[in-house]
């Protein structure tokens, strides 16, 4: 019901006329009903939208006629009183009868039982004592507080969560970040302070705060290397009194005086905090002396370095300190500092505890059982961590001084090893002994260094190291068998490593022992995964044995900057190729080439894998780059003239072919290739010349008497005929020969001897030229003489009709009453052609194809 309503109904009950002629008794009761009703009325509630609220309804709609209700309404739940007053004039009671008092006589709902909570829209919820009228302030939230004070407050805890926040991001790597946040908060700080004395509360400023964002504010500067906004955020710290402890901050001001190479600011500084810093502080001043001792090395003020580091040595002595000490007096050359400053770092005690309280394998349970929760725990990788530095810092400096203490190296490594005996540090002798050995390897002492590793015996800890030392000098020296039984060694030792496995099957692939190879290899993986040699010699096996499958997969595992190798990428290329994938491959080496652009080798592989796609332009685009930065490749010079002879550029063909002859002079195939680019070229006596010497140089070469046969016959020589009795010659004794060792038992039929150097490059002369030549003069031969000569006239004939000429010989036949006489030349202005060899059919291509 709407309020509107409420408020109407009230009214109307001010409003109603009580008849004049009631009785009093009557009246007052009437009268105090209506004070009930008004008292009993509860206060209006605005529902906006409520589905029972009651509306007027269209005047269209007829009225329904008001019934009179006595005692309990069966229709409703509501409850109406009635009172007992009678008419003027009439003794019967009349009901409890209420007209309705709407403007529009529509009927309202009842309300006269409202005040006990009922109500007729059945939608307002049960509220007897109507709570829901007043709003009231829920109970969890706090009243709203204005003061400074407060408004103070929320700003420093701003503040504190910016800094925070930079902290963290500083922790995280960002920086920039970081920087950021703390400049915020500086802004942030610098309002607060003008607000605290905007409202008089300057005196309560908190000056923690304040030195906690200007400390923060330095430290970002200096990350983001502005050191000029750092030092002056520094020196605003350090100049207020009020901040405690800011003499410590002149360390960091000396720190970054020394990364921008002030160092005699530096130094400055760090006596300026060694000063303020109490004796009590031990700790701390030792720290800073320290400082200023590396700050004098920076500076090369040994002498100062020196001293610093003796003091540090007396009062706090430590490892780093002790090698640096030593590092000062080595460039003293200063031999009883060297000694004195080395045995103060030996006397420095290690305060670690030994490693037994660590074995699992213990006698009482308890202890096994604390020894497996504390083996991995942070004090034991604390002291794993401090021993491991200590016994640097004494190896590094025994390396260092051993070549200056004593007048040899051998002598003066000898002084160390027995130093370090003496001391707490004795399990550190064995490896100055391997140190020693490496030393003379780096010297090309190998038998200093043999004699070396030999002294260990088989049962000390170290022998894994130097067997596989040994092994290594040995395989490096070509002794594979020895290099071999050194690296054998690996499988009889109780914790082998992932090297000895290496360089066991490297002698195994040296020997020719691949399957063990490959089993070496797969150990030294189970026992380091990521061995870079033992992947790699692993794939190298499995590629000689062909399974170039299992190969590539080994050379794919490198990842990161391990697989951009060139050596990683060569074997990948050369793999791709292998299994068939031109493509892959060539793109291979084109990565490789964008590695190492001048590789030579990679270039000719990239030049072969398009000429046998084809692509001759790009095949001979890689082919002149290879020969411009390898031009000894005798391959790839080979290529390039057969490619011109091809593209019949005979000159560019003669310049490789030439080099080629220049760095084999005895291998008559190039200077055969050099005679044939003339020949082709048409610069027949050069040809003959250069045929000449070849033959005289190597005179059983068939080939090249067959080119003299041919050339002399087409110039018309004389020598001809001299020329093919030595190629006869040089036949029948090549088939007597071959008759023999094939007559002899397991004999084998070789084109070993003078065949042997029939190779040029070109395309030969066809074997059955040799067959034409004239055969040995027999009875057959000269039965047969017409009918050849027959067979010549025709050919005679048809090559005059071509206008060859009439004028044809036949060099291939031999007379047997000797050669003609020789007639004079009269027609030297018309050119010879002979027979056979003047013909098209005869001029083949004596070029390679």
């Amino acid at each position: 019901m709407a309020s509107a309503d409420i408020l109407d109904l009230s009214k109307s009950l001010e409003s109603s006329e009580l008849p004049n002629d009631m009785p009093n008794t009557d009246l007052d009761k009437a009268l105090k009903f209506k004070n009930d009703l008004r008292l009993t009325t509860p206060k209006p509630v605005l529902h906006i939208g409520s589905s029972t609220e009651f509306r007027r309804q269209p005047s269209a709609v007829p009225k329904t006629p008001y019934k009179p209700r006595t005692g309990y309404s069966r229709a409703g739940t509501g409850f109406v009183p009635t009172t007992n007053f009678k008419k003027p004039g009439s003794g019967k009671p009349l009901t409890g009868f209420r007209p309705p008092t709407s403007l529009d006589g529509v009927s309202r709902p009842m309300t006269a039982v409202r005040g006990a909570g009922y109500t007729s829209g059945g939608s307002k919820p049960f509220d007897p004592l109507n709570q829901g009228a007043s709003v009231q302030t829920p109970p969890l939230e706090l009243q709203k507080d204005d003061s400074p004070e407060e408004k103070i407050r929320q700003q420093e805890m701003k503040i504190m969560q910016l800094v925070e926040e930079s902290c963290i991001a500083q922790t995280a790597g960002d920086s920039r970040m970081a920087l950021t946040k703390a400049k915020e908060a500086s802004y942030k700080e610098r309002s607060l302070i003008r607000m605290q004395e905007q409202n008089g509360l300057g005196e309560h400023h908190n000056i923690d705060l304040t030195y906690a964002v200007l400390f923060n504010l330095a430290n970002q500067y200096a990350v983001n290397e502005l050191y000029t906004e750092a030092l002056n955020t520094y020196q605003t710290i350090t100049k207020n009194r009020m901040f405690a402890n800011a003499y410590r901050l002149k360390l960091n001001m000396g720190n970054i005086y020394l990364k921008q190479g002030h160092y005699q600011m530096a130094v400055k500084m760090y006596r300026m905090a060694l000063d303020q810093v109490p004796s009590t502080q031990k700790n701390l001043r030792i720290k800073i002396m320290h400082n200023i001792a590396m700050v004098f090395v920076k500076m090369g003020q040994w002498e100062e370095a020196v001293n610093s580091l003796e003091f540090i040595m007396s009062e706090q002595p430590c490892h780093r300190g002790g090698l640096h000490l030593i590092v000062c007096c080595r460039a003293l050359e200063d031999q009883d500092r060297m000694r004195t400053a080395f045995s103060l770092l030996l006397s420095v005690p290690l305060d670690v505890e030994e490693d037994d309280k660590y074995n699992l394998e213990q006698d009482n349970p308890e202890d096994a059982l604390l020894a497996t929760a504390i083996q991995d725990d942070h004090l034991h990788k604390y002291e794993a961590l401090k021993r491991k530095d200590a016994e640097y810092c004494i190896l590094t400096a025994a390396k260092l001084i051993a070549p200056f203490v004593e007048d040899s190296l051998k002598e003066g490594y000898d002084w160390c090893v027995s130093a370090i005996k003496s001391s707490e540090y004795a399990q550190l002798a064995a490896d100055l002994e391997i140190n020693k050995a490496i030393m003379f390897l780096k010297q090309n002492q190998l038998a200093e260094a043999i004699s070396t590793l030999k002294t260990f015996e088989k049962d000390t800890d170290i022998a894994l190291n130097a067997a596989t030392n040994l092994s290594f000098i040995y395989y490096l020296q070509g002794d594979y068998d020895t290099a071999l039984r050194y690296s054998e060694t690996v499988e009889q030792c109780k914790m082998p490593t992932a090297d000895g496995f290496v360089n066991y099957g490297a002698c195994l692939i040296a020997t020719g022992q691949l399957d063990r190879a490959i089993q070496c290899f797969r150990k030294a993986l189970d026992l380091n995964p990521d061995h870079f040699e033992a992947i790699f010699d692993l794939g190298l096996c499995l590629k000689r044995q062909g399974h170039y499958i299992e190969a590539l997969s080994c050379f794919q595992r490198f990842s990161g900057s391990l697989a951009l190798l060139p050596a990683v990428v060569c074997q990948v290329a050369s793999l791709l190729e292998l299994v068939g994938d031109s493509e892959a491959a060539a793109d291979t080496y084109q990565q490789l080439l964008g590695l190492t652009p001048t590789d030579a080798k990679a270039l000719q592989k990239l030049g072969e894998l398009f000429d046998q796609e084809g692509d001759k332009q790009q095949a001979h685009h890689y082919h002149v780059d290879s020969f411009r930065y390898y031009p000894g490749n005798l391959s790839v010079i080979e290529w390039l003239g057969s490619y011109y002879i091809e593209m019949q550029v005979v000159e560019k063909a003669l310049i490789y072919f030439e080099k080629a002859a220049l760095m084999q002079p005895g291998e008559p195939k190039w200077n055969m290739m050099v005679a044939g680019c003339h020949r082709r070229s048409g610069n027949m006596h050069k040809a003959l010349t250069l045929y000449q010497e070849i033959h005289s140089q190597f005179p059983e070469n068939a080939e090249c008497l067959r080119f003299l046969v041919r050339l002399c016959s087409d110039l018309g020589m004389r020598e001809a005929q001299d020329y093919l009795m030595e190629l006869k010659k040089l036949e029948k004794s090549k088939e007597v020969r071959e008759r023999v060792n094939s007559s002899r038992p397991g004999s084998r039929r070789s084109n070993s001897g003078l065949s042997s150097r029939a190779g040029s490059g070109f395309s030969p002369v066809p074997e059955h030229t040799s067959t034409q030549s004239p055969p040995p003069l027999s009875g057959s031969t000269s039965r047969n003489l017409r009918s050849v000569r027959e067979i010549r006239k025709q050919n005679s004939a048809s090559s005059s009709d071509s206008g060859i000429g009439p004028n044809n010989i036949d060099v291939n036949y031999a007379d047997p009453l000797g050669p003609l006489p020789i007639r004079p030349r009269t027609g030297a202005g018309k050119p010879l052609d002979f027979d056979d060899f003047g013909n098209e059919e005869l001029g083949d291509d004596l070029l390679p194809e």
